[in-house]
């Protein structure tokens, strides 16, 4: 099971252009991106993700944000 973390992920819809499915983004990490065909696979992606980004972060001794926003922003 994937952890979930304390972020907030904004999951958006993509246009028939854009490929379809979702994508989720994390506002308090810059860069931290995923995406998935339903609204819980990018989310849970997300969380893949933001775990990802903390362990970059770390190896580089760069300082990792604290959440600042609700857990869930999902938007049409």
């Amino acid at each position: 099971m994937t952890k979930v973390y304390d972020y907030a992920v904004s999951v958006q819809p993509l246009s028939l252009e854009e490929g379809g499915g979702y994508i989720a983004r994390v506002p308090d990490l810059p860069g931290c991106v995923s995406d998935g065909e339903t609204p819980e696979e990018a989310f849970s992606n997300a969380q893949d993700a933001i775990a990802s980004w903390i362990e970059a972060a770390q190896e580089l001794g760069r300082t990792i944000p604290v959440a600042t926003r609700p857990k869930l922003i999902q938007n049409s």
